[in-house]
């Protein structure tokens, strides 16, 4: 039987004919060239009385000499007994295996999972995915994952612990769930994690910068009313204090979320670090800045449009705006979650449990039953206006009286009566002895008793 019967030059002039044509090199294997001008090696054996075909590459890729290579390893299997076809499968599924046992492998299965249960937001998982690219597979990717030691994943964690202990210390905790889960997928007996918890060293993490004098509040509060920012960025930074919500939570604020008419942001339970539903009574002032930016994002799916057409602004577009307005190290979008959580305490008093309801945080009853979105709906609402008031008293230099009101209950306040317009000016102080609360609240809220 003639064999090798191709040259480089045969096989470089040949053209794409109408149809699929071959050229044969002999003894099963030939060039297959199709009307697209693809030239395709194919090498074709009979076993077990089967007619069968296997590709060995393409041309140029695969040069000729190495398709003759594997035309001869193949026929050394069939002259075995051994199917080329059968045995190509059984070496791919091993190299599968393989690789789902490495630890990029197990890891990803891992991430994949908290996706799928929805453990992580999309945010989060950005982050994580980030940390354990950078921090863990670029470093034990391709190591089979029951051959990590505790002494190699504490090197690979001194990369990260160099720049972060604190993101070293995640990073172990994210391995040990990882070789968990791999131990009970039967990929690993042991957790090498498990020796180094506390042996990574940690500075004490700062509390995120926040500005906590009420003078100093009232002049930042200034600077961003008067700043010259894009329209959706400085909306949201007006924003951001009237709802003291987590800055991810802010800048994925979505239109349909949102109800002008009832003043309410419902954020769906996928949005928040809880997991859970959040509701967020919205003051005059917040109804007013969002109805200014209808005519801009209305028309798009989130408020906050960046630059990217369907797209938010970017995380770090309000600390940026925070830092050109002067308060780099100084003050974190965040950090109005901390201001609030203070001065709604320790100035304007009101219940903490209602604080760290509207902070969304695990506040549970006495009975150690979590509250629901709407728990303390109306306490909320008027902390919520008294609080915007009490940031427009403070921004316009205006004196603002003590108030003992917030931890008692008090009537349903309809708040679809409240103007959708420009904000009202800070309440004035109340004359001495004035203690009668419907009064108070009815000037905070801007509407007479009908009574």
């Amino acid at each position: 039987m003639e064999t090798n019967k191709l040259s480089d030059v045969k096989i470089r002039s040949a053209k794409p004919k109408e149809k699929t044509y071959l050229m044969s090199d002999g003894e099963g294997m030939y060039l297959e060239v199709t009307p697209k001008g693809g030239k395709w090696w194919r090498f074709k054996y009979r076993f077990d009385n089967k007619q069968k075909r296997l590709s060995l590459g393409t041309y140029p890729s695969t040069g000729l000499k190495e398709a003759r290579a594997q035309r001869a390893h193949f026929r050394k299997l069939l002259a075995a007994g051994v199917d080329p076809g059968a045995k190509r499968k059984a070496e791919k599924a091993a190299t599968e295996v393989a690789k789902s046992n490495t630890f990029a492998g197990v890891a990803e299965e891992w991430a994949a999972k908290k996706v799928l249960s929805e453990t992580w937001t999309s945010t989060t998982e950005k982050k994580r995915r980030g940390w354990l690219e950078n921090g863990l597979i670029a470093y034990l990717g391709d190591r089979p994952i029951a051959e990590v030691t505790p002494a190699e994943l504490w090197e690979t964690l001194q990369h990260t612990q160099k720049t972060s202990g604190y993101t070293a210390n995640r990073l172990r905790g994210m391995a040990s769930e990882i070789f968990n889960f791999a131990m009970a997928t039967g990929r690993t007996e042991s957790n090498p994690a498990l020796p180094l918890q506390g042996q990574i060293a940690v500075k004490k993490e700062k509390h995120r910068l926040a500005i906590l004098e009420p003078d100093q509040i009232g002049r930042m509060l200034r600077k961003i009313s008067s700043c010259d920012a894009m329209p959706t960025t400085k909306a949201a930074a007006q924003l951001a204090p009237l709802v003291f919500v987590r800055p991810g939570e802010l800048r994925h604020a979505e239109w349909p979320e949102i109800d002008l008419k009832k003043a309410e942001w419902n954020i769906p339970a996928e949005k928040m670090k809880m997991r859970e539903p959040h509701l967020v009574p919205l003051s005059r002032q917040a109804v007013a800045i969002l109805e200014g930016l209808l005519p801009i994002t209305g028309s798009s799916r989130y408020v906050f449009e960046g630059v990217k057409p369907g797209l938010p602004i970017s995380d770090n577009t309000l600390n940026k705006l925070l830092k050109t307005l002067g308060y780099e190290g100084k003050m974190t979008q965040h950090g109005w979650r901390a201001i609030a959580r203070t001065l709604l305490d320790e100035v304007l008093e009101f219940r903490v449990d209602w604080i760290e309801h509207q902070l969304a945080h695990s506040v549970r009853d006495a009975n150690g039953r979590a509250y629901n979105r709407t728990s303390h709906l109306e306490g909320r609402m008027r902390m919520m206006q008294v609080w915007a008031d009490y940031l427009d008293a403070l921004r316009d230099k205006k004196p603002w009286p003590k108030l003992e009101i917030a931890s008692d209950p008090a009537p349903r306040l309809d708040i679809s009566q409240r103007p959708a317009t420009s904000p009202r000016p800070a309440t004035k102080p109340r004359n001495k002895g004035e203690n009668n609360f419907d009064s108070l609240i009815e000037k905070l809220m801007g509407s007479k008793s009908e009574d």
